[in-house]
């Protein structure tokens, strides 16, 4: 083998891994590049839910970040002697603001400041008002005659709970019937002993 074919095999080999070190570089260039992109797209997600406030979809006008209270109320609704739980799948989640869950239909689990009880109720499709407690399928209970529709909150009846914001451990008890002082008072025990789900 002669010189000039020795030099042409070493410059044949030093081109050959100059090109394959230019490819590498170009493929780890390319591929930090691309991880560079994802880096910053999760990085801005995680901004974006971090400061979610009152201007994220499907919140109340005047609530604060979502995160910004974790509170739970205990909660027992009795039509005529009969519990209502919101424990149904129709009843859970429907507000990330205020709601029910994990298939329980007696705790009121509130993720926001400024978030009320009107809207926990107009998020599961319930129309409240001092007067008339209205189920989805439009079946009402109102205040009449014979029968009234009341509201307690920590023991003490008030006309109206729509503008209620729970705190830590109430207790809201809403009744429609005819019931005695003494009945009420059953309930009342009945709602102190029930355990909150957190």
């Amino acid at each position: 083998m002669g010189r000039k074919e020795r030099r042409d095999r070493e410059v044949k080999r030093e081109n050959y891994a100059t090109k394959h070190s230019a490819e590498k570089r170009k493929q780890n260039l390319m591929a930090l590049g691309v991880f560079a992109i994802i880096a910053v797209i999760v990085g801005y997600s995680v901004f974006v839910f971090l400061n979610m406030t009152e201007t994220a979809p499907g919140g109340p006008e005047n609530a604060g970040a979502l995160g910004s209270e974790h509170s739970h109320a205990a909660i027992l609704v009795k039509i005529f002697g009969d519990t209502f739980e919101f424990s149904g799948p129709a009843f859970q989640i429907k507000s990330s603001w205020i709601h029910f869950e994990g298939r329980d239909g007696t705790t009121i689990h509130k993720h926001a400041t400024g978030v009320d009880l009107e809207f926990l109720f107009d998020s599961l499709r319930i129309a409240l008002d001092d007067q008339c407690y209205v189920f989805p399928d439009g079946k009402s209970y109102c205040t009449q005659e014979d029968y009234t529709l009341k509201f307690f909150i920590n023991e003490e009846q008030t006309s109206d709970i729509r503008d209620y914001e729970i705190a830590e451990d109430d207790k809201i008890l809403i009744t429609f019937g005819g019931e005695t002082d003494e009945q009420i008072q059953e309930y009342l025990e009945q709602l102190n002993n029930q355990e909150l789900v957190k």
